[in-house]
């Protein structure tokens, strides 16, 4: 059987985290995001976003989390409050409404989601998942949203087949002069009533 699992990324993960993240974008989004960007991605400098990230998070509620196989990371989520302009449009208006630049007390936003292809549908996107539920649930947050490119749609499967669903918000990036469309992604992480 293989030892497979998700723990808090550690500073010494920063390296490995932006190198699957790079080759990950490059194999998944080359269709998709400008050569331009990707190839204007340094490893070294994302590594080092990475570690500022683990080691000085923007707020106690931003994680990042790594899934393993064996002695390997195959995979992270990157996650933390979602702010006010995360949460715009019908249905979605904060609880408690933040200013600009300031984060929601119940709604997590999860900001990246990757398994690296070569390990994908070996259950590593699904145990991410119920780790960032677990750990969401645990910091009292009630819900979560995703921002996931149009074109991807491995990582929207991955997060319908557990009950994620498209709440009909969409947005546009500016990639270098390339425009990308993202839609939104939305789940309910209240616990279900036992009855």
């Amino acid at each position: 059987m293989v030892d497979a699992f998700v723990r808090p990324a550690r500073p010494d993960d920063a390296v490995a985290v932006a190198r699957l993240q790079l080759a990950t974008w490059r194999i998944a989004y080359a269709q998709v995001i400008p050569a331009t960007v990707l190839d204007a991605l340094e490893e070294d400098e994302v590594a080092a976003q990475w570690h500022s990230a683990i080691v000085e998070p923007p707020t106690p509620r931003h994680r990042l989390l790594v899934a393993y196989e064996g002695a390997e990371i195959v995979g992270f989520a990157a996650i933390g409050p979602a702010s006010g302009e995360d949460l715009v449009g019908p249905g979605y208006a904060s609880e408690a409404p933040t200013a600009a630049g300031e984060w929601d007390a119940t709604a997590l936003l999860v900001n990246t989601l990757l398994v690296e292809p070569r390990w994908g549908r070996r259950g590593h996107g699904s145990r991410l998942l119920a780790a960032v539920a677990d750990l969401a649930r645990q910091q009292g947050f009630t819900r979560a949203v995703a921002w996931v490119l149009e074109a991807d749609q491995a990582t929207r499967s991955l997060l319908e087949s557990t009950g994620w669903a498209p709440d009909g918000v969409g947005r546009v990036l500016d990639m270098d002069g390339t425009e990308v469309a993202e839609i939104r992604l939305v789940t309910d992480l209240t616990p279900a009533d036992p009855q």
